[in-house]
């Protein structure tokens, strides 16, 4: 398709990160930004506060993206923000099933978002970690995982960013394949630890993928955001010196975080646009 057709894209970004410092709306926006302008097309985005001021996006948006977050997510069942999340949610899944609809919604969730949609749709188990998982982790894709094209390019095992207190794992396979849901991606195979693996990536349907790492992780931001005095002192308090220079040392990997950086989530925004209708003369 010629991308010039297309005469612009909207994107809404679902905040839930609750007003917490992070990192992960700035490396979403950069990474919007910079597909834009690597691929020469006019896109726009509007960023939407769901948990605190209870915002979420109507439907003239081409593309959604829902964030990572704090705390729990089996907390907020029965909140109000919640409630309008799923009910977004809904209108998303009614307009794509719809054949009136030709141009579909796309959306993508990341870490808490991923878990609170696991959660919703029954799919998985969402419990709290035995230990808080902080650091960059090998991802090992599934023969599923190898065949989606939002992981071109990523070898197997790929590197990523990992920061979470709360795991999906124990997949109700039965549930899964009456949505034509399928599981990409898990964390590294322990066989001699009985654990059961965390699921890091599943497909929910065509049009909705979801992440439990954080692929918006920039490399250069994170690396400097260690670096500060506050959040150097803070990971060796909680996770160790040697966490620390490890996870230093990884993010300069050109390798690792860089290329998940890179690929992922311009991966699927390049399938996004693909999908997209050329715009009417």
């Amino acid at each position: 398709m010629n991308w010039s057709e297309i005469k612009s894209v909207r994107v809404a970004i679902l905040d839930l990160y609750e007003g917490a410092a992070n990192q992960g709306m700035r490396c979403i926006r950069e990474i919007l930004n910079q597909f834009a302008e690597s691929n020469n097309i006019d896109l726009s985005f509007d960023e939407f506060e769901v948990r605190i001021k209870h915002e979420v996006p109507d439907l003239s948006y081409d593309i959604y993206i829902s964030s990572g977050g704090p705390g729990s997510p089996l907390d907020s069942e029965g909140s109000e923000w919640e409630a309008k999340y799923f009910q977004w949610l809904h209108k998303i899944e009614n307009w794509n099933a719809s054949e009136a609809h030709t141009q579909k919604k796309q959306v993508f969730f990341v870490c808490h978002s991923f878990q609170l949609i696991c959660r919703h749709y029954k799919i998985a188990t969402v419990t709290k970690r035995k230990s808080t998982s902080f650091g960059v982790f090998p991802i090992h894709l599934l023969p599923e995982g190898n065949e989606e094209s939002i992981f071109n390019d990523m070898s197997n095992p790929f590197y990523a960013v990992d920061s979470r207190d709360w795991q999906v794992t124990m997949p109700h396979h039965n549930k899964m394949k009456q949505m034509g849901a399928s599981i990409l991606a898990i964390e590294k195979e322990r066989p001699h630890i009985p654990l059961e693996r965390a699921i890091m990536a599943i497909r929910f349907n065509e049009y909705m993928f979801g992440t439990q790492f954080h692929p918006e992780a920039d490399a250069i931001g994170m690396s400097i955001y260690l670096q500060t005095e506050e959040k150097k002192k803070t990971v060796i308090e909680n996770h160790g010196q040697a966490k620390w220079e490890s996870m230093i040392e990884q993010l300069n990997d050109p390798d690792k975080i860089m290329w998940t950086y890179a690929h992922i989530l311009p991966n699927f925004l390049f399938q996004a646009v693909e999908r997209m209708q050329p715009a009417e003369v």
